[in-house]
């Protein structure tokens, strides 16, 4: 590194990401506009996904540039023999919040000590690390809070008080998660219009007031007024009266700055000499398999219903079938991704007739490049969990989805995305192998297929225009980072 003065007057942003893949992705193309302003930056991984990252882009692939570099605290979990198997989500929770404090504080003193990099001068974390507001107001910077939820599914997370007060949650018993309460209508939440019950982030059914998922998610909601900004992967034509809402609730400013991939290319389309800097630092924690985008070449536009349940939900070896032969008997092309440890229990096991039933319309993949694969002219449609990167890589593309949401903010999305923007269909949870057959008959082949396609590329459009020079999320960005992470002393 360079330590002639130059660098030492750098803005220098440390990011966190919460340690998912979800979390990851956008937190590091959120890292990587930050480097294209100028700022320095220090991108702080949990030690087991630092591992991940290493086992599936190679041992070289963190080792960043002299002004883009990786460091890693613990997450306070035993060392697991597998890093990749499935995690047990509330123990990581639990740990997060009560152990990480003391190790990020350290890594901050550290950063502050180094020789020949500049001192840091602001914080951008996951809205579920908010653990780091406390170090970030100890060393007297700024702290961005960044939600990768959508809005509206954060807007649900900061009524879950209110839900208490109101007493519908937690539930009385068990009986109330198939009695017909899930389909209360919830009609008193500013800018949230037909919602009902079972489309609030899921983690509110629970008869446990004290349930560790309930409860982490309510605290880091409620922990969002304290930061200087809170950011969110989403544009203002999508989610407006949802915005103006959490700008009514929240001091902070809100800053809707999404879709970041789309941001993220206006720049590399304009650095053709970035090829070996910023392109090259990846956050995949699988192995991608860019061949399933040649098999895609081979296929007719609009042909290919893709599939992929995102890098969390655990499924039955009973749902993967009736998955399997829904999509068999609906005689379209197919791309199914299915990680390693997608199935609980024993690894995926999918019927051989199934497989000699479609081996010439269907391809499997442990992982593949999401975004390359949504932007392809091949895929019709996308059968999705309903994540939230999923939902705006999947508008950018101009692809409708078929939902079926597993937890969290998925509900939500899921909702919004049947009802409000004209998306999609929803499959039930009891999933079975006609409805799968039918939903993706009528997507692909349908009147209904035809109108919701119609939309996502109306979507598409609204989100090219929010991320162009001069659009809603450009601009947004741009303040972000001017009246945010820039409002020092030394930077203004």
């Amino acid at each position: 590194m360079v330590s002639d003065g130059v660098e030492k007057k750098k803005p220098h942003a440390v990011c966190i990401p919460a340690p998912a893949q979800g979390h990851i992705n956008p937190m590091l193309k959120v890292a990587k506009l930050l480097h294209h302003r100028g700022f320095h930056i220090t991108f702080v991984n949990t030690e087991l996904s630092h591992k991940r990252l290493l086992k599936s882009r190679g041992p070289d692939s963190l080792n960043g540039l002299p002004d883009f570099h990786f460091e890693t605290i613990p997450d306070g979990l035993p060392p697991s023999s597998d890093i990749d198997a499935p995690k047990d989500i509330p123990a990581l929770c639990q740990s997060l919040r009560t152990t990480c404090l003391v190790p990020f504080r350290n890594l901050l003193s550290k950063l502050d000590t180094t020789p020949d990099i500049p001192p840091v001068t602001c914080i951008v974390s996951d809205g579920l690390m908010s653990f780091s507001l406390k170090a970030a107001e100890e060393i007297g910077v700024p702290e961005a809070l960044f939600w990768t939820t959508s809005a509206c599914g954060f807007l649900g997370y900061m009524h879950y008080p209110h839900l208490m007060e109101r007493g519908l949650t937690p539930l009385k018993d068990a009986s109330y998660l198939t009695n017909g309460y899930l389909d209360t209508t919830i009609d008193w939440i500013p800018g949230m219009k037909d919602i009902r019950f079972r489309d609030i982030p899921s983690f509110v059914r629970t008869t446990d007031r004290n349930d560790i998922m309930f409860d982490f998610h309510m605290g880091e909601a409620a922990r969002a007024p304290k930061a200087t900004a809170v950011i969110l992967n989403t544009f203002d034509a999508l989610e407006q009266d949802v915005l103006d809402s959490l700008s009514a609730m929240l001091l902070p400013r809100v800053y809707s700055i999404g879709p970041l991939q789309q941001l993220l290319n206006q720049i590399q389309d304009h650095d053709d000499d970035d090829d070996g800097g910023l392109k090259s630092i990846g956050s995949n924690l699988w192995r991608q398999e860019p061949e399933c985008l040649d098999w895609l070449s081979t296929k007719e536009p609009s042909s290919v219903v893709y599939v992929n349940f995102g890098s969390i939900t655990v499924i039955t070896p009973h749902q993967l079938v009736e998955f399997a032969w829904g999509l068999a008997n609906s005689d379209q092309n197919f791309l199914w991704i299915i990680r390693p440890n997608l199935v609980a229990g024993d690894s995926a096991q999918l019927p051989p007739e199934f497989l000699t039933q479609t081996k010439e319309k269907g391809i499997l993949a442990s992982w593949c490049p999401q975004e390359e694969v949504l932007n392809h002219p091949a895929v019709g449609c996308f059968l999705t969990h309903s994540g939230w990167n999923s939902t705006l890589e999947s508008i950018s593309g101009g692809v409708p989805v078929l939902c079926w949401p597993f937890f969290g903010d998925q509900q939500t999305n899921c909702r919004y995305s049947c009802v409000h923007w004209g998306i999609g269909e929803e499959i039930n949870d009891d999933v079975k192998r006609e409805d799968v057959e039918r939903a993706v008959r009528e997507m692909m082949m349908g009147e209904r297929g035809k109108e919701m396609k119609a939309k996502a590329m109306e979507w598409k459009k609204e989100a090219e225009e929010a991320t162009a020079p001069g659009g809603s999320s450009h601009v947004n960005f741009d303040n972000m980072v001017n009246h945010v992470l820039l409002a020092t002393p030394t930077f203004v």
